[in-house]
């Protein structure tokens, strides 16, 4: 009865590990695509343009399967950061906030699939608001997941470059939307593979975490 209560918690702590190889995947696929399209899409100006105007056209259905992708990630890194941090350390808010960006995130890909054609101005409406609120929601969970690492010894020393980083893109995002001189779609692409490559490498050291039960010290493959 021990060995098997010791093989079970064992299996638990390798699901988080599990969730963060699955979002490092689906980060990685997210930002190959991205940056491929712009460099395939010669009709529209990578500099000025937001990523948005390439969910519509050539390539735009693989586009939209990504950013489905993207919030299947996010989804799964939220959860294996919850269930990687001790229990003391842990809370509802980041994973919550995760949640709804990506959400937002599927609601933008969906509504792109047919609404421009059917409803323009409803179109506008649903992407604008989607949009704004996946980039809202995804910075500051990003900022207060970073703040909960001070509570577990593993994570504690990923604090600093973790919560600096995610400190950034806030601020970032709402130069790109106070500033208008930072309105662009150069500043938009820049903040979103700040933000991709915030949960990539928060995802790869989900991963890397050790599986082994805690001991109060550092545990990292």
């Amino acid at each position: 009865m021990k060995n098997a209560g010791i093989e079970q918690s064992f299996r638990i702590r390798l699901l988080p590990r599990q969730w963060g190889a699955s979002a490092t995947v689906a980060f990685a696929a997210f930002l190959l695509v991205a940056i491929a399209l712009q460099l395939v899409r010669g009709d529209l100006d990578w500099q000025r343009t937001t990523l948005s105007h390439y969910l519509i056209g050539p390539y735009g259905l693989l586009l939209r399967t990504m950013y489905c992708l993207l919030g299947l990630g996010i989804i799964g890194l939220a959860a294996g950061l919850y269930g990687g941090l001790q229990r003391s350390a842990r809370s509802a808010a980041p994973l919550l906030l995760f949640a709804v960006a990506a959400l937002a995130l599927a609601t933008v890909s969906v509504g792109d699939s047919y609404l421009p054609a059917l409803a323009p101005d409803l179109h506008r409406f649903v992407h604008a608001t989607a949009a704004q609120t996946a980039f809202l929601c995804v910075t500051t969970a990003m900022l207060l997941q970073a703040w909960r690492f001070r509570g577990d010894a593993r994570w504690r020393s990923r604090f600093p470059v973790s919560f600096v980083f995610a400190a950034a893109c806030f601020l970032l995002l709402w130069l790109h939307v106070l500033w208008r001189p930072a309105s662009g779609g150069g500043m938009q692409k820049l903040i979103i593979l700040l933000v991709v490559w915030w949960l990539t490498l928060h995802a790869y050291w989900l991963w890397r975490l050790d599986a082994r039960p805690m001991t109060g010290q550092p545990g990292w493959r």
